[in-house]
């Protein structure tokens, strides 16, 4: 199992802040839930308290690029997502600045706030902004790589990042750095793509499907923008079937993106896509709460089996 992903970006933060004097970091007064505070401990000189003003956050931020800082803007995602929006396409991505955009509790993962605290349209709003990257990285490691690959982007980068600690993918750094999507297990059947910290979900299916004599090829697709559909279609191509999961809405998500894709490409093949199909999350525990919406191994396998016919 991996350390909490917002722990490990935290730390790594502070970290890159050793050998990157550029990096100043901004958060909205819940540093201490985002671990951005781990950076202010280290320089507080380079860290900035904007206060419950998310908007600010976001403006401040774009100014502090045109100056030659790498800003780094650390806040829960929904807020970010809603609050910042504004700043983040007009000042940011407009003007093409190269802020890093942190966004903490993705997903279900602040599950006892409820809907008004759970970021499931996050995605698909950053991922529509011209000049944005997405990354939903899957474990605690590809977070860090994430925020390294950032720091080599010169335009505005979107990073989802959970709450929770998830079992480790095993990820190529130079893969990463290009962009591409992670196999994680080799198959043969049907392709299963999955975003974010439902590729450890993935991987489990593959599993239980194993043990029903069927062979699933999984990737883990930390990157939603640009996105890696070459080595999904190729895969779906050998396996003519294709499972995709997210933890967030569908419309406009990682499998709205990949349709896009197959769209341009004329490819087609068998199709099921696991997310929120048009709804708001509710209050509860992470893990069940996942499962009631389909996120869980045992759903990601028995939705195969039925589009293999099984």
């Amino acid at each position: 199992m991996s350390m909490q992903m917002r722990e490990a970006f935290g730390r790594h933060l502070a970290e890159l802040g050793k050998t990157h004097p550029e990096i100043v970091v901004l958060d909205a007064d819940v540093s201490a839930s985002t671990k951005s505070a781990i950076f202010g401990k280290a320089f507080p000189d380079r860290f900035f308290n904007v206060g419950v003003a998310e908007g600010n956050l976001a403006g401040i931020a774009a100014g502090l690029a045109t100056a030659g800082y790498r800003p780094v803007i650390n806040s829960f995602a929904i807020f970010l997502e809603l609050k910042s929006i504004d700043q983040i396409r007009h000042d940011m991505c407009y003007n093409n600045l190269p802020v890093i955009i942190a966004g903490a509790y993705g997903g279900f993962s602040d599950s006892f706030d409820g809907a008004s605290h759970q970021a499931v349209e996050d995605i698909s709003i950053f991922r529509a902004i011209p000049n944005m990257e997405v990354i939903v990285p899957s474990d605690a490691h590809q977070a860090e790589l994430a925020l390294e690959y950032a720091l080599t982007r010169n335009n505005p980068v979107y990073i989802r990042l959970n709450r929770n600690a998830m079992p480790d993918i095993d990820t190529d750094t130079d893969a990463f750095f290009k962009a591409k999507a992670v196999k994680c297990v080799e198959g043969k059947d049907v392709t299963i793509a999955a975003t974010g910290i439902t590729a450890s979900m993935a991987c489990d299916a593959a599993k239980l499907l194993e043990a029903e004599g069927i062979s699933a090829e999984v990737f883990s697709c930390p990157f939603v923008k640009p996105i890696d559909s070459t080595s999904i279609f190729e895969s779906a191509k050998k396996t003519g079937a294709l499972v995709t999961v997210e933890e967030a809405v569908l419309n406009g998500g990682f499998s709205g993106a990949l349709a896009e894709e197959a769209f341009r490409a004329g490819f087609a093949c068998k199709v099921k896509t696991i997310g929120l199909d048009n709804c708001f999350g509710e209050t509860g525990p992470y893990v069940p709460l996942l499962a009631k919406y389909g996120l869980s191994a045992e759903n990601i396998a028995s939705e195969a089996m039925k589009l293999l016919g099984k």
